[in-house]
């Protein structure tokens, strides 16, 4: 079957075919823009941490790489938990805030809580993928079965049905079904893609705020903190 003889079963498709065809065609754009966009986000995120994890345990002074980050401004990833964390400390220190145990629960704190907008940031859109990705296929059979059963309709009127008089209404309610595969399979692999790499990087902000956590309480501990 050529590309004209397809364009050609989609024009004399039933008006709620074309329109399943038309919602489907408009639902893989919207999750390819998605996958797109998320790409480069996830991988902005990935490189953001590679880099910062460099400065961080390089053997620099936090309160220069604090003050680094505050001067950047949008400090998003890891670096936004590090800023909010250690922000936190030494806004506690200064109050006169000595008990090791309040200086560390307060930066914990406020780490936790920047990272679930972290990582609500990360998963944003993600549910939208996979609902293109689920439901697409549903959306493609109803119109496949509306046209299929347009097409046994049509039959009613004929005195001699034949395979060439039914096969053309069939070929373009299976067209849905094509369209809703073509939409719902792309989204499916890239939300399981995605969700495995925002499981990925949630753990490593898990493994950093306890390792920063440690270095806070041994700082604490020897009243080494420099405002």
């Amino acid at each position: 079957m050529n590309d004209l003889s397809i364009i050609r079963l989609v024009s004399e498709a039933t008006l709620v075919v074309q329109l399943v065809m038309l919602g489907l065609l408009c639902a893989s754009v919207y999750s390819w823009t998605i996958i797109f966009g998320k790409r480069r986000v996830l991988g902005a995120a990935k490189d953001s941490l590679a880099r910062f994890e460099q400065k961080f345990w390089g053997g620099g002074d936090l309160n220069t790489l604090h003050r680094d980050i505050e001067a950047a401004g949008a400090a998003r990833g890891i670096e936004a938990i590090f800023r909010m964390g250690f922000g936190e400390f030494l806004r506690l220190h200064r109050q006169g805030v000595d008990a090791p145990e309040v200086l560390l629960e307060g930066a914990r704190r406020a780490m936790r809580a920047q990272q679930i907008k972290e990582v609500e940031h990360l998963e944003h859109s993600l549910s939208q993928l996979a609902t293109v990705g689920s439901t697409s296929p549903y959306v493609g059979l109803f119109g496949t079965v509306w046209g299929i059963m347009h097409a046994f309709v049509g039959l009613g009127s004929m005195q001699q049905a034949t395979l060439a008089s039914v096969a053309p209404g069939i070929a373009e309610a299976l067209i849905a079904t094509a369209i809703g595969l073509f939409a719902a399979i792309p989204a499916v692999v890239a939300y399981n893609r995605y969700a495995d790499q925002v499981w990925r990087l949630e753990m490593r902000f898990d493994a950093f705020i306890e390792e920063f956590s440690t270095i806070l309480q041994r700082s604490a501990t020897r009243g080494a903190v420099t405002p």
